[in-house]
């Protein structure tokens, strides 16, 4: 699996941003995908995440009702639509893939992660 995210950048507070991350040789048909960040504080945690086994999503709770995942299998894109960004949403947003059966939020939790992305930089000021 490759993956490649892009879309980062500088927002006031309050401003959006999409996030992608183009993928190819994503197991079939069984996979998780999703997004990651880690801030200057924290380590790498789960942001939102998506199971072809059993099409189940998964946010992580400060995100929920502000940031959207979602997918064009027609361009092996994955997205993350960030709306409502606030300053503590800075951090370096990775994508991250692996053949999986489980459920989206096992894996954002526990992964395995066998492919990542490099970070995009997101950047929300006061």
């Amino acid at each position: 699996v490759q993956l490649q995210a892009s879309g980062g950048g500088l927002v006031q507070a309050g401003g959006s941003l999409r996030l992608s991350c183009e993928y190819s040789g994503l197991p079939s048909p069984f996979y998780g995908i999703g997004w990651f960040r880690q801030g200057p504080i924290n380590g790498r945690v789960g942001t939102s995440c998506f199971s072809s086994a059993d099409n189940s999503i998964w946010y992580e709770e400060s995100v929920k009702g502000r940031f959207t995942i979602s997918r064009d299998a027609a361009k092996s894109t994955l997205y993350l639509q960030m709306n409502d960004l606030k300053p503590e949403d800075t951090a370096l947003y990775y994508c991250a893939a692996s053949r999986y059966k489980g459920g989206s939020e096992y894996f954002c939790l526990m992964g395995p992660y066998h492919a990542w992305s490099q970070g995009t930089l997101v950047t929300v000021s006061s």
